[in-house]
């Protein structure tokens, strides 16, 4: 086995048990716990300064981004959010309003307005990203279909990068590839955990 291969089976033994735990939350739990983070973005510089937001309709028993993009549109900022590609890369629209998602691919909701392109992201001043942990030096462990690792290999140097985890998310290591990306922050429902930058 050589190092991709191993970090890859890293990767797919440490998720599932992340995604095991994930799925003994109760989902009654979910709204609440979306209010307190959202509570907690809210209250940072960066996202109280950003006019445009990239952020994410959560699914499932991920953490919730409902109340966060509410309130965000609610205050007049611009949030874009991902359109799945055939091929898994993420292309962006502008968010409407809860009318204007639609129904897609995965069980995922998009928007339904004009696409932006891949290099939307790009534009945006903060960029709120999904995970099943993150490291102590901000590595993220995504879900495997390495959208978001593409996505934010587009991201400026120095964007305000956050992802949404449930308390206990936070790990010691997560195996890393070439691709992989840090992030500068995570929020949970116990508040927002940031990261040094990377050297070099």
């Amino acid at each position: 086995m050589d190092q991709s291969e191993a970090v890859a089976a890293q990767k797919i033994a440490l998720r599932d048990q992340l995604l095991t735990t994930r799925r003994r939350h109760p989902l009654a739990a979910i709204p609440l716990n979306a209010t307190t983070i959202a509570a907690h973005l809210l209250d940072t510089e960066e996202v109280l300064r950003a006019a445009t937001i990239a952020a994410y309709v959560s699914v499932s028993n991920e953490p919730g981004t409902g109340p966060v993009i509410e309130q965000l549109h609610a205050l007049g900022r611009r949030v874009i959010l991902p359109v799945l590609l055939p091929d898994d890369d993420l292309d962006w629209a502008a968010y409407t309003g809860p009318e204007g998602l639609i129904p897609a691919g995965r069980g995922l909701l998009e928007p339904a307005g004009p696409r932006l392109g891949v290099e939307a992201v790009a534009t945006a001043d903060v960029v709120l990203c999904p995970g099943v942990a993150v490291d102590r030096t901000g590595m993220r462990l995504g879900r495997g279909g390495g959208s978001y690792d593409r996505a934010l290999g587009r991201v400026p140097v120095g964007t305000f990068v956050c992802t949404l985890l449930y308390d206990g998310e936070i790990v010691d290591r997560v195996p890393a590839a070439a691709h992989d990306r840090r992030v500068s922050a995570v929020v949970t429902q116990k508040g927002v955990t940031r990261f040094p930058p990377a050297r070099g």
